[in-house]
């Protein structure tokens, strides 16, 4: 049962995420690839593609941590509703920034300030619709997908990426779950195991348009698919999502962010015949308690990598 003040929204979700990612991105990683990326924006604007943008947190974390200054930047996301809140919540950013934004068309952004000049075009699209379209001589200098990868075919997803960029062209891909979930204070030891290996399980088993499409250990798995596909990592490192509360319980919006998850969990969960229906409705009542009562501690691992794609993978 869901506590009687939390209702499911995935864009207040992403929004609830944000603080939580940004203590976990792998911070070697992000200086990895803001050394090259400054270089080539000296010259020129560069042209960004991220997949699976969401409500643009992304977009907003490249320019606060001064990824990006000078960019023609593609926002693309399956969902509406997330490229509805995109514009609203990036309307608002630029508010709080005193930056001067304008709308040339209703998905075409424009924001410019004393460092700044970027280019914005929010797509609602599914990538693969996305990548049946003629794209001419287009090509992209960055790609990002941020907490996107492992919901994918990944070696069947990457070379239709890197298709995508200019011989040399960088890629920063974050927040991609590596097999381990973790749930402070136990309840019962071996459900808590059992309830944590089917969830992961439901990652694995995942089905897009009749094809096997998810990776409980896509972290790890990057590391061969990447050079598979052609690509080059300079960089690899841990971002671990770390939730815990603190003396006034959980910071911002973190609590709406655990109680989504739970959530997700017990609706992936909800059916599967290994397990008790009944053990794990009681489960999931009682973590939803802890996070109310402030004692709930949730540990996701997580990679994130950065580098290039040297060129075409054609002879």
């Amino acid at each position: 049962m869901l506590p009687p003040h939390f209702t499911p929204s995935f864009p207040r979700y992403l929004a609830a995420k944000k603080t939580v990612d940004d203590r976990a991105l792998n911070a070697h990683v992000w200086k990895t690839l803001q050394a090259p990326i400054a270089g080539l924006q000296a010259s020129r604007p560069l042209r960004v593609l991220e997949v699976g943008a969401g409500i643009g947190t992304m977009l907003e974390r490249t320019m606060d941590w001064g990824l990006l200054q000078r960019a023609h930047y593609t926002a693309l996301d399956a969902l509406p509703e997330n490229i509805a809140s995109a514009r609203n919540r990036l309307a608002a950013w630029a508010v709080r920034n005193t930056l001067i934004s304008s709308e040339t068309s209703q998905d075409e952004l424009h924001f410019s300030g004393a460092q700044l000049d970027l280019q914005v075009s929010l797509v609602a699209s599914d990538l693969f619709d996305f990548l049946a379209q003629p794209h001419g001589s287009q090509k992209w200098d960055l790609i990002i997908a941020h907490a996107f990868l492992d919901l994918m075919d990944i070696p069947a997803t990457l070379p239709q990426l890197f298709e995508l960029l200019r011989p040399g062209g960088y890629f920063y891909f974050s927040i991609n779950f590596d097999g381990v979930t973790l749930f402070e204070p136990a309840i019962d030891p071996h459900l808590d195991r059992q309830i944590e290996a089917h969830y992961h399980q439901t990652m694995d088993e995942r089905m897009i348009n009749g094809k096997r499409s998810g990776d409980s250990c896509a972290g790890r798995h990057l590391f061969q698919h990447l050079p598979a596909a052609g690509a080059v990592i300079l960089a690899a490192g841990a971002s671990d999502w770390v939730v815990y509360p603190g003396i006034s319980g959980y910071p911002d919006d973190e609590a709406y962010f655990l109680h989504f998850i739970i959530h997700t969990l017990d609706e992936a969960l909800r059916g599967d015949p290994a397990l008790d229906m009944q053990r794990l409705a009681g489960w999931v009542a009682a973590r939803h308690a802890q996070i109310e009562q402030h004692q709930l501690v949730y540990i996701a691992h997580q990679l994130d990598f950065a580098g290039y794609y040297p060129g075409s993978l054609k002879p």
